[in-house]
């Protein structure tokens, strides 16, 4: 049988306005706001990146949530991963998910990503000011959790893995009792009439390899993924060094990395075939936009590669049996990894994708 596999693009839910980020970054911030400052750093450099006509949603109007969705359905894309923030009791821009809840009309096939990290200024490039610290709390904080995970479980456009509901968590091993939580996460599941919860580990720049036996896989989450524990950080090894070039600018640098190169580590690595990986897949790379000089950015993209590079992933998804690609990213555009329109390259990512999956 040949089954397809399923793509499922992470979704970044800071499109909208809330009262922290209004106090920490100023009146209306929103991930806009840095996508519109962003400016060319040297010659040929694709900044700043314009959604296609101009389109900077807000994520809490509805038309704007049913247009992604009927998008991304049209070019073949399975569901999205909500990145979901919880902060021992307090959320942040949780709202976009919760209008899943409110709303049938959005039925797009989703799951999780808690990515449980505090929130500092290191994210904008700036100093390691912690604005929300990421603390786990003990067995009460840990229903009161679960409890808000349940709604979202319960939805029948939750994506399950044998008939649990799929949690990827972004640094588990940052998280204190790591397996009695999720042993009680589980047991909480099963009195609420699920089979259980599939908990699948990111491994990024954070996190080389699977933490614990209860987790059931790992999310390859690229390029972080290769960029840190395939070929080394930075290129530290002397053979790297014709795939990475360090320009200075004021005095900083920019890290300038080959697309070919990085793609094809991904494509050539072997992988523990012990336990279930579910493979990434990335667009391109470019956070000047947020961190400036201090940035990754890929040189030498281009369409045609990256026709190539996912048809011969999806090919690598089959063999070992990997159901789904978790790709890099549906709207991360400070980030220079989307799949939205834009008005350079409009729809021709998705529409790639799309005869990609046509003929796998």
């Amino acid at each position: 049988m040949n089954k397809k596999i399923k793509l499922i693009a992470f979704y970044l839910p800071q499109f909208h306005a809330i009262p922290e980020n209004d106090k920490w970054w100023g009146k209306g911030f929103t991930e806009w706001t840095h996508v519109k400052k962003a400016k060319p750093l040297f010659k040929g450099h694709n900044q700043p990146k314009i959604p296609l006509n101009k389109n900077y949603y807000n994520l809490l109007n509805p038309k704007v949530r049913y247009w992604q969705q009927k998008l991304a359905k049209k070019y073949g894309i399975f569901g999205f991963c909500y990145y979901h923030y919880w902060f021992n009791g307090k959320l942040l821009i949780e709202k976009p998910a919760e209008m899943i809840l409110e709303d049938p009309k959005l039925d797009m096939p989703f799951c999780f990503s808690w990515a449980n990290e505090s929130w500092t200024r290191t994210w904008d490039g700036q100093d390691k000011e912690i604005l929300m610290e990421q603390k786990y709390g003990k067995e009460k904080d840990w229903k009161k959790h679960f409890n808000y995970l349940l709604k979202f479980f319960k939805l029948n456009v939750y994506i399950r893995i044998n008939k649990k509901p799929l949690l990827l968590i972004y640094r588990a091993t940052n998280i204190p009792n790591f397996d009695k939580m999720i042993n009680y996460w589980s047991s909480l599941a099963k009195e609420a009439n699920l089979e259980g919860i599939y908990v699948a580990e990111t491994v990024n720049g954070h996190q080389s390899k699977k933490f614990s036996r209860l987790s059931q896989a790992i999310v390859e989450f690229e390029p972080g993924f290769t960029l840190a524990h395939d070929v080394s950080l930075y290129f530290r090894a002397k053979r790297y060094t014709k795939h990475l070039i360090k320009q200075f600018i004021n005095p900083k640098y920019l890290i300038k990395i080959s697309y070919d190169y990085i793609w094809k580590r991904i494509l050539t690595r072997k992988r523990d075939p012990s336990f279930r990986i579910f493979l990434g897949a990335f667009i391109d790379w470019d956070n000047t936009a947020r961190k400036k000089y201090n940035s990754h950015i890929f040189i030498n993209v281009a369409l045609h590669k990256f026709e190539q590079y996912l048809a011969k992933h999806i090919s690598l998804a089959k063999k070992i049996k990997s159901d789904f690609i978790f790709i890099n990213a549906w709207n991360e555009w400070s980030e220079g990894a989307y799949l939205e329109p834009d008005e350079k390259n409009k729809f021709t990512y998705l529409e790639t994708i799309n005869r990609i999956l046509k003929l796998k």
